[in-house]
């Protein structure tokens, strides 16, 4: 059997604006970044382990942990506005075009989820062997009633489908994305829907404490709590 040729990315852009400095900053004791890298080397099926950025310093302190850092990300992939499908498919292009080098799979991992654990990506990665998934991607559960708000502050139901029960025991369990937790995607059709959500995408439900995407200074002192208490945390649940 031909072993598959897994390629994990990490994304990280300098840009950051609520969190300047993100990807580099500490996080208890250590870049935040290192954390996801220092995960990332531990999974087995993975053959290399690349970060994406436009950023020297962040591409310097990336190579301290392990993690490859080839190419810098072209400034108009490293704005704000930018599409990280983009980036990613740019990346791809520079991989086969210079090293001929093209991945089986992507593992799509965010520095902003530092209490993931191992056990998320092989977990997915499980799902993505055993099933006909083209995508694969980690949810945690929500409140299964959902609005948005339009320019009037007139409030909607987003399953207005099943507004009519109030008993939310009725209610189909709800699911959002965790912060991309965890991404596993086929090269083939990632290349070809132009997304790491793909028509036929499954999905691992994970934790909802361990879901916090560090986007906000808020985010960030709970992920630092969460973090130094997380053996306890898991203790308790599992005693529930």
């Amino acid at each position: 059997m031909i072993k598959k040729k897994i390629l994990a990315v990490i994304p990280a852009r300098a840009g950051s604006k609520r969190i300047p400095n993100k990807n580099i900053r500490n996080f208890l004791g250590k870049p935040l970044i290192a954390y996801t890298i220092q995960q990332t080397l531990k999974v087995p099926f993975v053959d290399r382990a690349l970060v994406d950025t436009d950023s020297p310093k962040i591409a310097a302190i990336a190579r301290r942990y392990g993690a490859e850092a080839p190419f810098l990300r072209p400034a108009n992939l490293a704005t704000d506005t930018a599409s990280a499908n983009d980036a990613l498919l740019h990346l791809l292009s520079r991989l086969k075009n210079e090293e001929n080098y093209v991945p089986d799979y992507i593992l799509y991992l965010q520095t902003t989820s530092p209490l993931r654990e191992l056990k998320d990506i092989e977990d997915c990665w499980k799902l993505m062997r055993t099933s006909n998934a083209t995508s694969v991607l980690t949810v945690c559960s929500t409140h299964p009633r959902l609005y948005y708000m339009d320019n009037k502050q007139n409030i909607i139901l987003v399953n207005g489908s099943e507004k009519q029960s109030t008993n939310v025991q009725q209610w189909r369990p709800a699911y959002i994305l965790n912060g991309c937790f965890v991404y596993i995607v086929k090269t083939s059709a990632f290349l070809k829907e132009r997304s790491v959500i793909t028509k036929n995408t499954k999905a691992v439900v994970c934790d909802k404490w361990r879901s916090v995407d560090l986007d906000t200074p808020e985010d960030w002192a709970i992920a630092e709590l969460l973090y130094k208490n997380k053996k306890a945390l898991k203790v308790s649940i599992e005693k529930i």
